[in-house]
């Protein structure tokens, strides 16, 4: 029932007049009369397609400045009387119907963007475009509603293959996207009216929810939703092979994007529960894969790796899939590039599980970090600035414009470490790493405690000398590095363990009432302090 409606009635009023011609002489083509309104009109009858002025449906002029177009008795009744049951009367009220309706609103979103002025965004409130638009969607049993030009091609479509009807499925998904749309449409319109007035307000809508293999455990299931309105955002990666996401592979992809996306040369990192257990920038992409793994090795196993650069065959090569020896095949869950030259890609095919998914770091948006806590939700701006000063605070000097690249791989490393963090970068063989870290820590006198083991640990993985000298070697390399803090020492003691460590540079914002303490054990311990202004919670 109802499953094909012939379209011999459109009307078309639309302000993004993109493919409208195109549409029209479609319509055109299959004997439709096209009712239109005043720009829409012109443009159609400006290309030889005749339509009706849709005052002579309404039985009233366009009035007020365009205001009233198409709001009346006679156009809201030919869209939503049901034409079964209410066919005798329409009939008797003279209403005829209208099958199609193609609207798209007036440009409320562009002028606000522009930074238009309060009236000209008051005039770009449509008001019978939506009228249209939700009684058509109401009645899709009967009639379409096309919101979106992109999809016209899909309506044209539809049309020549059923002989200018429509099916009730393709009705019902343009339904579902006109409630969307005026949804979307009417929200912006209320935050942007309570912003005039002083009050802020939220409203999101998302959409195209997909199943996830499960949530953080086995037993929770989970969605991914997509944002209405939204382009190249994460839920658009394009998955080229491997078994489905979980909720916890799309947490640990976000965060390897995020560790990796202010590098500005080539970049690569490790993530293993949301932290970057390795993370490297420098030149060479094998070299990359090779000193961010080094990073945590143990750690790596399962972890989820992403890069900012076309992926190569050398760079993959690393994972040694196809050794005989299984046991020295490297076990990832994830491996993310904007591309994959094509050897890189049938590399990793071998692994028939693997996760391998393109998407370009350079489509993540700088936005607003937006949570859902239990019936509210708290917004912040992006984490976007690194520092905002770089004083040398204590009396051991360092040349800071030698430093300071190393110092902001630091920062950038910190902030995508959950705190209470603390993190241990070098440069090793002209590569920025990250040699340590302790993560998610309530007290920071762990977490340096952590990154000092952790970078020891390492460390010893790549000693090659006598035992003898191992201590050196440590002291050495651990005098070469900067210890990153993402909040300011409340104490002198976590200054005291860096330096008995080796340490003999160290970054943290300050603001603690204990700063000079702090400042003098430096002094006394000989180490450098740079004070940054710019604090990196990541809760």
């Amino acid at each position: 029932m109802h499953q094909l409606i012939p379209i011999k009635r459109a009307l078309l009023s639309v302000s993004d007049k993109t493919g409208i011609v195109e549409l029209a002489t479609a319509l055109q083509q299959i004997g439709c009369e096209i009712i239109s309104t005043g720009g829409t009109r012109k443009k159609l009858e400006d290309a030889g397609i005749a339509t009706t002025e849709i005052s002579t449906v309404t039985g009233n002029p366009e009035a007020f400045g365009g205001r009233m177009k198409t709001i009346s008795f006679n156009i809201e009744s030919a869209l939503l009387f049901d034409r079964e049951k209410d066919a005798d009367e329409a009939a008797a009220l003279n209403i005829k119907a209208i099958d199609l309706v193609v609207c798209n609103l007036y440009p409320f979103q562009k002028v606000l963007e522009k930074g238009a002025d309060f009236d000209t965004l008051i005039e770009n409130i449509d008001i019978g475009g939506p009228t249209m638009i939700r009684a058509a969607a109401k009645n899709f049993k009967y009639v379409a509603t096309v919101t979106q030009p992109q999809d016209y091609t899909a309506l044209i479509q539809q049309l020549e293959e059923n002989n200018g009807a429509l099916s009730q499925d393709f009705r019902q998904q343009l339904m579902c996207k006109a409630f969307n749309h005026t949804a979307d449409y009417d929200a912006l319109i209320a935050t942007t009216m309570d912003k005039s007035i002083g009050v802020h307000s939220m409203r999101m809508g998302f959409g195209q929810g997909v199943a996830l293999r499960y949530g953080e455990n086995a037993h929770q299931s989970a969605h991914f939703y997509k944002q209405n309105g939204e382009d190249n955002t994460l839920y658009d990666l394009n998955v080229l092979h491997g078994k489905a996401l979980s909720f916890n592979n799309i947490l640990d992809i976000n965060g390897a994007l995020e560790a990796i996306k202010e590098a500005k040369r080539p970049a690569c990192s490790v993530i293993k529960h949301s932290n970057p257990c390795g993370l490297c920038e420098g030149d060479k992409q094998a070299d990359l894969l090779r000193l961010a793994w080094a990073g945590d090795p143990i750690s790596a196993f399962g972890s989820i790796i992403a890069f900012n650069r076309k992926l190569d065959l050398e760079t993959v090569q690393f994972f040694a899939l196809d050794h005989p020896d299984r046991s020295q095949r490297k076990f990832v869950e994830v491996v993310i590039a904007p591309s994959f030259a094509p050897d890189a890609l049938a590399y990793l095919q071998q692994h028939k599980n693997l996760r391998i998914i393109e998407f370009d770091i350079n489509q993540l948006k700088n936005g607003q970090d937006v949570r859902y806590l239990n019936g509210g939700l708290l917004v912040q701006d992006a984490d976007l600035k690194l520092h905002d000063k770089m004083d040398l605070v204590s009396t051991k000097q360092v040349d800071l414009t030698l430093e300071q690249p190393l110092i902001e791989f630091g920062l950038r490393a910190i902030k995508t470490i959950k705190s209470n963090s603390i993190a241990i970068v070098r440069f090793k063989e002209g590569y920025a790493q990250l040699l340590g870290m302790g993560a998610g820590q309530p007290n920071r006198l762990i977490a340096t405690k952590l990154s000092i083991e952790k970078s020891r640990e390492n460390l010893q993985n790549e000693f090659t000398g006598d035992a003898a000298d191992f201590e050196a070697y440590v002291a050495d390399e651990l005098s070469k590095s900067w210890l990153i803090s993402d909040a300011f020492f409340p104490f002198a003691d976590n200054v005291e363990i860096a330096a008995a460590a080796g340490i003999r540079k160290i970054v943290q914002p300050g603001g603690s009432i204990r700063d000079k303490s702090v400042i003098a054990a430096c002094d006394k311990l000989g180490l450098a302090m740079v004070f940054t202004g710019i604090r990196h919670f990541k809760h």
